[in-house]
């Protein structure tokens, strides 16, 4: 049998890479051959979570202590390249924005290619400004960063050849940092952006011009106060808007390798629409009030829609269904999902408007599902679908007793 003592530094360094950093570093009291190994590490984590959860070494003294000795190690870390540093902090409990500032800027000149902070910290005056070589890291090919203490100073001089994914969920902004760091990231994939509330660093508008960007998610709470946005991915395969404001402004251009998108927004959802008309999969949950309150535009069609889940929130669902359906020749999956409804609503008679979906509708359609209310009007959409559906392979009703409709 083989002593664990007996191995390879190599193999021992594999083993520490299943644990994680603050365990890894403990091992460093167990002998002499144990005491530096920790540093050849590819991938490096702090993360107060396990402090406040009762995790290894989780007192006080001994989360300080760790610190201090992540701090002065982290200078002698000897891997040719750190392919991950994850920092996470909480409230401002243990680290000071200096002292990730300078663990940032050590990993740029070790080749980081994956860094993720996330700086929850109650004081907001307390914000945490990144190196300058951060934004020059031509190594780096993942950037995420969360929470409105972090300070986004982009400096004039900034390039991230490599970068694919950038994530900035509810960050600070200097100025017109996002677009200036978004008009230098030229491999630019995967981008998710969130903003929380009406910072006055977040008001303006957001502008998206990435032509290499496939995937695009923005999350604007109701209460951000920014101009809106502006997006221009021509090559865009995924796109996900979630959008709480009752006056949205934006401009979108076309998308027409788009495949998947999901939509959650309270007013103007046909302007979206109009702009992701190539689309195969999409997910829709309107929140307006009342029909009259939306128009609905014509010459819109979806010419490539195969999968469609459309989330009720309003009144008049039964009308955006139809206009949904009429625009969509190609639809082989529905999917509706009432998840509000009132009273004061005036349904549709759908009894006398069975030539309302669309017959190429009725003869394409292959997937049905309803998790309803179990109304009326629901009631006589199913027993319409279900007469002329003439495809139907699966089909799954909840809500509803499926039997009176021959399911």
């Amino acid at each position: 049998m083989v002593m664990i003592s007996d191995l390879s530094d190599d193999l021992l360094i594999k083993v520490l890479s299943f644990l994680t950093t603050k365990v890894a570093v403990s091992t460093s009291i167990l002998s002499k051959q144990w005491r530096f190994l920790w540093r050849w590490l590819p991938k490096l984590e702090y993360n107060e979570y396990d402090d406040l959860t009762g995790g290894p070494m989780c007192s006080w003294w001994g989360s300080m202590r760790y610190e201090e000795c992540f701090d002065k190690n982290l200078p002698l870390h000897r891997a040719p390249v750190i392919e991950s540093l994850r920092l996470r902090f909480y409230y401002d409990r243990f680290g000071q924005p200096e002292t990730i500032k300078r663990w940032v800027g050590i990993a740029v000149s070790r080749f980081v290619r994956e860094l993720s902070i996330v700086y929850l910290d109650g004081k907001t005056h307390n914000f945490i400004s990144l190196p300058s070589s951060l934004y020059s890291c031509s190594s780096l090919m993942t950037l995420k960063l969360e929470w409105k203490s972090i300070l986004v100073d982009v400096p004039r001089i900034v390039c991230l050849p490599s970068l694919k994914t950038l994530q900035l969920r509810f960050v600070t902004y200097l100025d017109d940092s996002l677009g200036l760091l978004l008009s230098q990231c030229p491999v630019l994939e995967d981008l998710c952006i969130a903003v929380y509330r009406s910072d006055s660093n977040n008001e303006r508008a957001i502008v998206v011009n990435v032509p290499s960007l496939q995937r695009l998610s923005l999350e604007i709470d109701s209460d951000c106060s920014s101009d809106g946005y502006v997006i221009v991915t021509p090559c865009l395969k995924y796109l996900k808007i979630e959008d709480y404001r009752d006056y949205p402004s934006y401009l979108i251009e076309p998308m027409p390798k788009l495949e998947e998108a999901d939509i959650d927004v309270v007013q103007d959802i046909d302007k979206i629409l109009e702009s992701i008309t190539s689309v195969r999969r999409l997910s829709l949950r309107p929140w307006f009030n009342s029909a009259e309150e939306y128009e609905y535009r014509a010459g819109i069609v979806f010419t490539r829609l195969e999968h469609l889940e459309l989330g009720i929130h309003s009144n008049d669902w039964s009308k955006l269904l139809i206009w949904l359906l009429g625009s969509s020749p190609k639809l082989q999956g529905l999917y509706l999902y009432v998840e509000w409804w009132s009273l004061d609503s005036d349904p549709l008679d759908w009894k006398n408007k069975q030539s309302s979906i669309p017959e190429l509708v009725l003869t394409s359609l292959e997937t049905f599902e309803l998790k309803g209310m179990g109304t009326q009007e629901e009631r006589d959409f199913l027993t319409i679908l279900f007469k002329h559906a003439s495809c139907l392979k699966s089909t799954s009703i909840t809500g509803h007793d499926a039997t009176q409709f021959g399911v």
